[in-house]
């Protein structure tokens, strides 16, 4: 199925939950905010939360300093 992730046109594999488009994306274990159709989902709904054909996801990378 075709979505959009961070302005880009993406085909993926239908059902693929946030968790799997993370894995797939090498974020698995980094801190990242998920936004889908303009609400952020949690990082405790990750792995049930799957995404539908022309979703628009965007992903942001939380940055560390000091």
């Amino acid at each position: 199925m075709d979505i959009t992730l961070n302005g880009e046109p993406r085909a993926i594999a239908a059902m693929t939950t946030v968790s799997q488009l993370l894995a797939q994306e090498g974020l698995g274990e980094r801190r990242v905010a998920v936004e889908v159709n303009g609400e952020i989902i949690p990082r405790s709904r990750h792995g049930e939360h799957a995404l539908a054909m022309g979703d628009r996801i965007e992903i942001v990378h939380a940055l560390g300093g000091g």
